[in-house]
């Protein structure tokens, strides 16, 4: 079966033309013409990538992506009847993977989808060189020792910073930057009270080794075993 695919677009007419496209490429299509079932959708059901109109009728497209980044990192593909330039920076750097202006090919359209579900496949799973750890970052699923771990939003993103970077000192500072949506508003310390969970989780799986090195005065950082 082929990747699922969830086209977000109000215009029926569109939406059935994107459908049809993507099908004959093979993909799976679900559809929804407006954008607040869209966090549900992903919830019961797998989703490789998301095909997201900007102009919909009841949230915007860039205000659903802000969204849905904040707990996905699905890939999301814009589609808008605007080409301005500011528009286009503005949605890549919300979360967007790209940005198809209106009107457009079908083909065009499936083509970027191929091209970004391509790049993502290439880069979606990381593991640690001691083998322990795997990520899944379109699923935000972390496993060590082949068991799935129950994480926190942040304590997923500490340890998808750890296993990105094995061996890396990490400083709290550059720890709540990379995992925090505000890190301005959260105070270093609750950096520490994260990582002790996450070695409490991981003890539960193997209670005889904590990974996590802490370099006093400095940071923290994932152990690396040859």
């Amino acid at each position: 079966m082929g990747s699922v695919i969830l086209v977000v677009e109000d215009e029926p007419a569109i939406a059935e033309t994107i459908q049809y496209a993507l099908e004959t490429d093979g993909y799976r299509v679900v559809c929804s013409h407006a954008g607040l079932p869209v966090n549900t959708i992903l919830e019961e059901q797998p989703v490789e990538l998301i095909v997201l109109d900007i102009g919909l009728p009841d949230i915007s497209g860039i205000e659903l992506c802000k969204q849905i980044r904040t707990w996905s990192t699905v890939p999301i593909i814009f589609l808008t009847a605007r080409s301005d330039e500011i528009d286009r920076v503005v949605g890549l750097e919300i979360g967007a993977d790209d940005y198809v202006v209106k009107p457009f090919s079908p083909r065009e359209l499936s083509a970027r989808v191929k091209a970004v579900l391509r790049r993502v496949g290439q880069t979606s799973v990381h593991a640690s060189e001691n083998g322990s750890f795997q990520l899944d970052r379109d699923k935000r699923v972390i496993k060590y020792c082949a068991t799935v771990l129950e994480l926190s939003k942040y304590e997923y993103n500490i340890l998808a910073v750890f296993i990105e970077q094995p061996g890396r000192v990490f400083s709290r500072d550059q720890l709540m930057d990379r995992a925090w949506d505000e890190p301005d508003a959260s105070m270093d310390r609750t950096v520490d009270t994260h990582i002790k969970n996450i070695r409490a989780k991981l003890k539960q799986i193997r209670a005889d080794h904590d990974p996590i090195v802490t370099h006093r005065g400095v940071g923290y950082s994932l152990e690396i075993t040859a």
